[in-house]
């Protein structure tokens, strides 16, 4: 097994917190003292703390995508319903204790008023990644209007993040869920031939 990099581990450290406590909520010496490295250190890696911000986010967009794809892929049936079953996996995840949402859309919050900020450039490029995944998805299956259905769904799928962070009650993830299959049902009995 090899052990992590310096950088690696500063990244480690700093998505352990910023997804628990927020970016704005955590300093520089925090991160610095959890990947147990000096803040001299942690500034020989990265030039600031936007920069890390940005690395943090980096490193969640792969995973993130994959994870959404693998549930896509595990669910059995049709589209509507592994679509669906991205949503029930999200209710299931959003059931344990230490869940706190999409730490994409979090930092969007927090950097609201920094349009410019590399954080929210990767976090816009992260769901349009999504957005054209799905997409193609629905277009595999002949389905007219790909485009916008999938625009729809993303909709759902991070409104019901923001929901179920206000609520505490994942069901709301499993309604948003419900709600794609239905659109993307409704889509596809108007392709000839498919029902």
């Amino acid at each position: 097994m090899t052990t992590p990099s310096t950088r690696d581990r500063i990244v480690s450290a700093a998505a352990r917190l910023f997804y628990a406590e927020g970016i704005r909520a955590v300093s520089v010496d925090a991160v610095a003292e959890a990947a147990g490295v000096t803040k001299r250190t942690l500034y020989y890696h990265f030039d600031s703390k936007d920069e890390l911000i940005a690395a943090y986010l980096e490193g969640r967009d792969q995973p993130n995508l994959r994870l959404f794809q693998k549930w896509f892929a595990e669910t059995e049936g049709d589209v509507a319903t592994r679509v669906d079953g991205i949503f029930r996996n999200l209710a299931r995840a959003a059931r344990h204790p230490k869940w706190k949402g999409c730490g994409f859309l979090r930092t969007s919050a927090e950097l609201a008023n920094m349009p410019g900020h590399p954080a929210m450039r990767i976090g816009a490029a992260h769901k349009k990644k999504f957005e054209n995944w799905l997409r193609q998805c629905l277009e595999e299956e002949g389905i007219d209007g790909a485009d916008m259905l999938a625009r729809q769904v993303l909709l759902l799928l991070d409104g019901s993040f923001a929901v179920v962070l206000l609520h505490r009650d994942p069901s709301y993830m499993e309604t948003a869920g419900m709600a794609a299959a239905s659109l993307i049902t409704l889509a596809r009995s108007r392709v000839p031939g498919v029902q």
